[in-house]
């Protein structure tokens, strides 16, 4: 199975379209055979799980993401574990000891602006939404 862990530092990333790279991380039978960061492609609609999805990923760990980054997910199979906080080694660890509950979203819709990486253009349905 591998699993991407939104990543700033050593820590998960609160909010998953701007983190600054990823944890692609490989377990078999409980076990991490492999671990490699990646940069984060860019903060586009449905960029980040088609680019996760031709990486081979199947499960995504975020602090947080809105409704419609999760249906992307859904739309590639990649089941999506929110609510998760803390150093990536540490969930690593409960990754393979097969206690990682996930739980609610930590971030609000637009919440994340200002950190990380930013959107080129605004994609609400109505532009006076956007205030970038």
């Amino acid at each position: 199975m591998r699993v991407a862990i939104s990543t700033d530092g050593e820590f998960v990333s609160a909010h998953f379209g701007r983190c600054p790279s990823f944890t692609l991380v490989d377990v078999e039978n409980g076990k991490v055979i492999k671990r490699t960061p990646v940069a984060n492609p860019g903060h586009q609609p449905g960029a980040i799980p088609e680019f996760l999805h031709q990486k081979g990923v199947s499960c995504i760990i975020a602090g947080g993401m809105g409704m419609r980054a999760t249906s992307f997910f859904d739309g590639y199979n990649i089941k999506t574990i929110l609510g998760i906080s803390g150093k990536i080694d540490t969930v690593i660890d409960q990754l393979q000891q097969d206690t990682l509950e996930g739980g609610e979203s930590l971030c609000n819709p637009g919440a994340g602006k200002g950190y990380g990486l930013e959107k080129d253009e605004c994609d609400h349905p109505h532009k006076e939404e956007c205030d970038h």
